[in-house]
């Protein structure tokens, strides 16, 4: 199993332009694995083999690396001086010299060695590639087509690597199929064991800041910014949206006339997601109150130690701030970053009014006839005595 050098070189061209790895590369890789070949099959396994291709005529040239000495006692790592100095005539003994030796041929052994480390280095070229392309996409959506759907994880082809979404990025009773195109936010390139793990989401927050991006073009001015997003992917979110720009409204910029940019932005998640765009304010009170939108707030208390709110509300409003399985208070509290405590206004009780006695003339006499008897008896007691 000798290795056809020129059919090799070939081959390096071919690898590259697959792999989409620079020729240099691929080279370099082949280069190395051939030094390894060499030390098997011509020299010592702890020599300090440099091994160099000629990609257009197929030629492969070894240097071995070797110590000037005046007493040759290893040929495989020493040198004499008179040899030495045919190759470089002002060498002294104790330096290091490159010992060209031409290579014809490798053996079966070497030739099979030689052929996994290249693929085993190619492979390990080509993940390197992968994370350095990628990595600079981390936080970014790209566009990618279904591969494949493995119980909870759905794998994603996003170009020249395969992504995998795990349950958690994705977005609630959204179905998925091979061949179907999506958006999907790049959260992370995991270095694992079988190489580079591009992790994708559209469950996430950020992937719905992403298409407000897209949507909003006062966002790349710096005009309006999103400060906060809470979501359950799928059923609702809650964006706190601030303008930097005096008498811009950023809850009418994100919405955009008649809804056409927060309803692009459902299209792509999901029509039955509910998007609530609220205004953010630096005053918690003031933030917290509008995070529970469309709720009425009477009052709000900060415990500032505690990280917590206790909002009260109207009686007729209560079903309204908590929301549904208590998700409106629940993302109110993730957007604002306080555990808000709801409670309904007490009304003070009201007493009866009281009745008010009208006094009339015959009441008048009634009394003067009373007092009258009272004092005639009171009269006759004291003569009695």
């Amino acid at each position: 199993m000798d290795l056809d050098m020129k059919q090799m070189a070939l081959a390096i061209r071919t690898i590259a332009e697959e792999k989409n790895l620079p020729e240099d590369s691929v080279q370099e890789v082949v280069e190395q694995a051939l030094a390894a070949a060499y030390r098997r099959d011509y020299g010592d396994r702890e020599q300090e083999v440099r091994v160099t291709m000629n990609l257009n005529t197929g030629e492969v040239d070894a240097y071995v690396t070797k110590e000037v000495v005046d007493k040759v006692e290893n040929p495989a790592y020493e040198i004499s001086l008179s040899d030495a100095q045919v190759m470089q005539k002002n060498i002294k003994v104790g330096e290091q010299i490159e010992v060209y030796e031409k290579i014809t041929s490798f053996g079966r052994v070497a030739a099979q060695t030689a052929k996994q480390v290249i693929m085993q280095r190619l492979r390990e070229a080509e993940r390197e590639n992968i994370i350095s392309e990628y990595e600079d996409k981390i936080g970014t959506v790209i566009n990618g087509i279904v591969a494949r759907v493995e119980g909870n994880i759905v794998r994603v082809d996003v170009g020249k690597a395969q992504a995998i979404m795990p349950k958690s990025e994705q977005i609630q009773n959204e179905h998925y199929y091979p061949g179907q195109r999506l958006k999907v936010f790049l959260k992370d390139v995991e270095r694992g064991f079988r190489g580079p793990q591009l992790v994708v989401s559209r469950g996430s927050g950020k992937f719905i800041e992403w298409l407000f991006r897209g949507e909003v073009p006062e966002m790349e001015n710096g005009a309006v910014e999103i400060k906060d997003i809470a979501r359950e992917a799928g059923v609702r979110s809650k964006i706190a949206v601030f303008s930097v720009v005096p008498g811009v409204d950023p809850v009418g910029t994100f919405v955009g006339g008649h809804g056409t940019r927060v309803n692009a932005v459902m299209s792509e998640i999901s029509e039955q997601e509910k998007i609530d765009i609220v205004v953010w304010d630096e005053n918690p009170v003031t933030y917290i109150t509008n995070a529970l939108s469309p709720t009425k707030v009477t009052s709000v208390k900060i415990d500032e130690k505690a990280n917590k709110a206790k909002v009260i509300v109207p009686e007729d409003q209560l079903s309204i701030a908590i929301g549904k399985g208590g998700q409106n208070v629940r993302l109110a509290s993730k957007l604002t970053g306080y555990e808000i405590d709801i409670e309904s206004e007490k009304l003070e009780p009201v007493e009866a009014p009281k009745e008010k006695s009208i006094k009339t003339k015959s009441d008048d006499k009634l009394k003067k006839k009373t007092d009258l008897e009272n004092s005639l008896l009171e009269a006759i007691e004291k003569h009695g005595d």
